[in-house]
């Protein structure tokens, strides 16, 4: 049955709604919308809805006015990260999502320095800035289906902020009527970390660290599991590219690629215990930046002078390089590029990796991930977004 577009009236996302639906619940914000019906009750109905409207303005302004910052304290825009607190109004006066009604191409990229914080990272806006670009460049998204959240200081709008509430809105969109044919996107660059969870394969479950995650808490793999890799339509693919430390299986995929130094490789069976890691109907690919038991670190080799992650570095260098590439061929040349830092290629960053380098004389072990929802031949399948 054919679906009509019909936005939403509190976050102004725009969502495919049967014909007979003439009242909705948001998928994102959750806010209820009527819609006007046309006919004969139309001009009548308009009517009333008009003073209804009205008078919802009139509360909301009075309202409004009267909220102290003080006594909302449970949004941290960035409070604790070199920004204030922000109230939070009836109807946020930036919608978090893009305009347009949805595409067959979409993504969230979110890149986090974590300012003031003594964990602080430096290349993460930039890698965010250099994938979406990449993206509308050499896979043709559209710039207004690429939704970017950072804690860049230049953002001024608290909706685009990574903290985990805005996050988890984010992946919500993104899968959000999404159809066969459909290609999504997520990457990440900031902190990963791992926490113990006796029903995962390796007894840990790997997690990313929004902004506020010192308040609101991680978002653990099983998490994103949910919010992206279950609802996957069939003939839909996701890609997501993660750039943090600990992040092997941060998606919690079924089989993980096992590639060695010569390229020979074998899938792995992570099938956990609730089996809850295969139900997808789509393909969902993560390629991420280490090993679950790994560090991410930065380079400054992309740009001259501007630092990036090396996952995200070595990744858009290996698909400009050699359009046509495969999987596996991908996966192998990131390892080089990365190995590279032994012969001073690539110029690593990070206090703990010069620390280590300079006073041990260690080379610091970084090898990019792949993990999938399914079985393929990775020199044969061909890496397109």
């Amino acid at each position: 049955m054919a679906r009509r577009q019909e936005k939403c009236n509190h976050c102004g996302i725009v969502l495919g709604v049967p014909p007979e639906v003439h009242v909705f619940e948001c998928a994102v914000c959750h806010g209820i919308t009527h819609i006007r019906p046309t006919g004969p009750l139309s001009q009548a109905y308009n009517s009333i809805y008009h003073i209804a409207d009205r008078f919802r303005g009139f509360i909301n302004t009075i309202m409004t006015s009267s909220v102290n910052t003080s006594s909302n304290p449970g949004y941290y825009g960035a409070t604790h990260f070199g920004y204030h607190p922000q109230p939070q109004s009836l109807r946020p006066s930036y919608p978090l999502m893009p305009p347009p009604a949805y595409g067959s191409k979409r993504a969230v990229l979110c890149g986090i320095c974590y300012h003031g914080k003594s964990y602080r990272l430096k290349g993460t806006v930039n890698d965010v800035k250099c994938m979406k670009y990449f993206l509308i460049k050499q896979f043709g998204f559209p710039s207004d289906s690429i939704l970017m959240l950072t804690d860049d200081r230049e953002e001024r709008n608290p909706l685009r902020i990574p903290t985990k509430h805005n996050i988890q809105m984010a992946l919500r969109w993104l899968i959000e009527g999404s159809r066969s044919g459909d290609s999504l996107v997520f990457h990440f660059s900031g902190h990963g970390t791992r926490e113990m969870k006796v029903d995962e394969v390796d007894g840990f479950d790997e997690a990313i660290c929004p902004v506020d995650y010192e308040h609101q808490g991680k978002i653990l793999g099983d998490e994103i599991n949910a919010e992206i890799v279950r609802p996957l339509p069939h003939g839909a693919k996701l890609h997501a590219i993660i750039d943090a430390c600990h992040s092997g299986t941060v998606l919690d995929l079924q089989f993980v690629c096992n590639m060695n130094r010569e390229g020979y490789y074998r899938w792995e069976d992570h099938k956990l215990p609730r089996a809850y890691n295969n139900v997808t109907r789509g393909l969902a690919i993560c390629i991420s930046a280490c090993d679950v038991d790994q560090i991410s670190v930065d380079t400054s080799a992309l740009s001259g002078k501007a630092v990036t992650g090396a996952l995200t570095y070595s990744f858009i260098q290996s698909v400009q390089n050699e359009p046509e590439v495969s999987y596996g061929r991908l996966l192998s040349v990131m390892r080089s590029t990365i190995r590279g830092t032994k012969t001073g290629i690539v110029v690593l960053n990070g206090p703990v990796v010069s620390l280590l380098n300079r006073l041990l004389g260690l080379d610091i072990k970084q090898e990019p991930q792949l993990s999938s929802s399914e079985i393929f031949d990775i020199y044969r399948k061909r890496f397109v977004l």
